[in-house]
């Protein structure tokens, strides 16, 4: 599947070179050059990286990229004239993973993208019995084929599975995950059900998922 990229870029003559460029790699680019219109885009598709530029309209850069961090991980190419250092060590502060000064060759932004892709696939990707994972992209699979889970169903699954074996109590899976720290313990049932009713898991006879009676959950 080609990697779906979101270039947020208000300067078009520099949007098309940058999407052009991009495509002619096998990337799937969704262009954007007003960053509120990329930031709904971003909540209703997923994607593997942004390229970002800083000087955009209604919204700085900075703050785009903060809010971007703040609803995903996802990894983001600041593209930018505001190469100076002041500029670089506030991006990189605020989360973003490279940097690049305008101008600068389109091989080149090419290279680093498949860089900071190789390393998160190397770092994000793992087996566990009939599961595959993606942490980077909540990417969830059987046997090949997708298990869509919310963004809270994926981290109560990815807590439970990386403390496989283990009991891990309902308390645990709130502060582990995005979930308010007032959300009651049949919140966290609902969750699992939906997850156990997504993976195809019968709760009385579990093959992936136990309920541990007064405490929380098993990831068998």
């Amino acid at each position: 599947m080609n990697k779906r990229v979101l270039l947020i870029e208000d300067d078009l003559e520099m949007q098309k070179l940058i999407s052009d460029y991009l495509q002619g790699f096998g990337f799937e680019v969704s262009t954007f050059s007003c960053p509120k219109e990329a930031l709904l885009e971003l909540e209703r598709k997923d994607f593997d990286i942004i390229i970002l530029d800083l000087m955009l309209p209604n919204m700085d850069g900075f703050d785009v990229c903060k809010e971007i961090k703040t609803k995903k991980e996802i990894p983001i190419i600041i593209s930018s004239a505001r190469g100076d250092i002041g500029n670089k060590i506030m991006g990189y502060e605020l989360g973003a993973d490279d940097y690049l000064a305008k101008p600068y060759e389109p091989r080149e932004l090419v290279l680093r993208i498949n860089a900071i892709l190789k390393r998160l696939h190397s770092a994000t990707h793992m087996k566990v019995g009939d599961f595959f994972i993606n942490e980077a992209n909540r990417n969830l699979q059987i046997d090949g084929y997708d298990i869509e889970l919310t963004k809270l169903e994926f981290e109560i699954f990815l807590y439970l599975i990386k403390h496989k074996g283990s009991i891990v109590s309902r308390e645990q899976l709130i502060n582990a995950t995005s979930l308010s720290q007032h959300t009651k313990n049949r919140t966290i049932d609902m969750h699992i059900s939906n997850i156990r009713h997504k993976i195809g898991d019968d709760p009385k006879n579990p093959k992936y998922i136990k309920s541990i009676w007064g405490i929380g959950y098993k990831f068998l």
